[in-house]
């Protein structure tokens, strides 16, 4: 089990996949700054978790600017000493085919998505590091496993974050710091609650377990990650997909 009283950065903690993580954390005990670039719904997430009796911190933060970043974790540390987990969760799609694609579309996914998981790694694995404990879980998706039509810049910034999480786990793991990934699969939430019936349909005939995920089934992974169970696992991606990949 994951310790109660560390501290926890969440981004993209505002709503869906990561405000489910971020309430799983807070019920373990676990103190949560909800980093967003969506100030008042973090500022609202932050008021539900403080309700179940741990300190939250609402941040507004663009994890694509190395700026926000540093300020992040400096606050996190000030306000409440050290920086114990980090879950990158922050993501944006822009979905077009690769032939019509932009080249801003290309760059806002891959800046988000990508580099932003690298520099909140880079700033909080210093203070890991100094610590000498440590706790890093990425949110991939099965995209960047196995590729999807329409998404080419979501999945090689998935598939980025898959190599980022395998690389800085061999650069990490000397100093007790442990670096795992989640690839959740069709997860409900309020992105994917927009898409037509007839898509949904298409996604639930491959599945396996015949159901969707929910932010619930991503929260739990993430939390064993995190926790005194894992702690010889590092490098590692888990798939939260209903057996979409197997």
């Amino acid at each position: 089990m994951a310790d109660k009283n560390k501290n926890a950065i969440v981004t993209g903690a505002a709503r869906g996949i990561g405000k489910g993580i971020a309430l799983c954390l807070a019920k373990e005990g676990i103190n949560v700054v909800v980093s967003d670039v969506m100030f008042d719904e973090a500022r609202q997430t932050a008021r539900e978790l403080e309700a179940l009796g741990v300190k939250s911190i609402p941040l507004k933060s663009d994890v694509s600017k190395s700026d926000d970043v540093q300020q992040l974790v400096k606050t996190t540390v000030e306000e409440l000493g050290t920086v114990d987990f980090l879950v990158n969760n922050a993501g944006v799609t822009r979905d077009n085919l690769s032939i019509r694609m932009s080249e801003e579309e290309w760059d806002t996914v891959l800046n988000i998505n990508l580099k932003g998981a690298f520099l909140c790694s880079h700033f909080a694995a210093k203070e890991m590091m100094k610590q000498r404990f440590g706790r890093i879980v990425n949110i991939a998706s099965i995209s960047g496993i196995i590729g999807t039509a329409g998404q080419a810049n979501y999945a090689s910034s998935k598939a980025g974050v898959i190599a980022l999480t395998k690389s800085m786990a061999r650069e990490l793991g000397g100093r007790n710091i442990t670096v795992n990934a989640v690839a959740p699969g069709f997860i409900m939430t309020e992105m994917t609650e927009k898409l037509s019936d007839k898509v949904k349909e298409a996604y639930l005939s491959q599945i396996p377990l015949k159901r969707a995920g929910t932010p619930d089934d991503v929260a739990e992974a993430v939390y064993f990650l995190l926790s005194s169970s894992a702690s010889y696992i590092t490098g590692t991606v888990i798939n939260v997909s209903g057996g979409l990949v197997t």
